[in-house]
Parts: structure tokens; C-alpha cells; sequence
């Protein structure tokens, strides 16, 4: 007796339908899975990376107060210590008006925070569609 050994080809159609949008979505789930753990791992790194900046911040911070202790102790040398504390203080408001200034303006540019260029583009492809239209 001869044993008659079935291909892909001799199943039905509908099986073979079916047997495709089950792999498909074996393969999304599959997929889905790998991206979900790729972020998983990148938001580790993510969160990570973002408290060492954090830390360098705070160290940055503690640098620059020592060296604003410095330039005092350097002035009080030949001023007096308050005066000295009252220069520094100055300078350092002064600064913080200057950089206070520049991101206002910048604040200002930004604002409304609705994409300009691309809406007045939007509009003159809407009115040249339009006249287009009319003719």
C-alpha cells in the first residue's frame, strides 16, 4: 500500500488562510515583546544616565559656591569682608539679570507654542488646492 503524503498545496485554502494569520500574529506578539523589552532596558539606562547628570549638576553647583567663597576671600584681602560678600553678591545678580533676560526673549519666540511655518505652509497648499479647484 502506498502512503499518500499531503503538501502544503493539497490543504484547503481557508486553512492555509488561517494558518497565515495565526504565524502573523504569533510574529506582532513576538515582536511587540522584544520592543517592550528593548525599552524596558533603554528607560534603565535612561534613568540611570539622567541621575548622573543630576549628580554632576549638584556637584557643579557645589563647585561654583566654592568659588564664589574664593573670589570673596580674595576681595576681602583688601576690602572689608561685607564689602567684599556685597561685590560678589552684585556680580552674581547681575548674571542672573543678563541670562534672565536672554530666556525671556527666548520664552517670547517660542510662544504661542503652535507650529507657524507649518501652518502658513499648510494654508498656502490649501489656498493653491483651492484655486486649483476653481479653475
Amino acid at each position: 500500500m502506498s502512503q499518500i503524503h499531503r503538501t502544503r498545496a493539497d490543504e484547503p485554502i481557508g486553512a492555509l488562510v488561517s494558518d497565515a494569520s495565526q504565524q502573523i500574529s504569533q510574529l506582532v506578539r513576538a515582536e511587540m515583546r522584544l520592543a517592550q523589552a528593548e525599552m524596558t532596558q533603554k528607560g534603565k539606562r535612561l534613568g540611570l544616565g539622567g541621575g548622573l547628570f543630576g549628580g554632576a549638576g549638584l556637584v557643579a553647583v557645589l563647585g561654583l559656591q566654592a568659588l564664589v567663597a574664593a573670589a570673596i576671600i580674595a576681595l576681602a584681602l583688601v576690602l572689608p569682608w561685607w564689602a567684599s560678600a556685597l561685590i560678589v553678591a552684585g556680580g552674581l545678580f547681575l548674571v542672573a539679570a543678563v541670562l534672565a533676560v536672554a530666556g525671556r526673549k527666548n520664552v517670547k519666540q517660542a510662544t504661542p507654542p503652535a507650529p507657524r511655518q507649518t501652518i502658513a505652509s499648510v494654508r498656502a497648499d490649501m489656498d493653491e488646492i483651492k484655486g486649483r479647484a476653481h479653475r
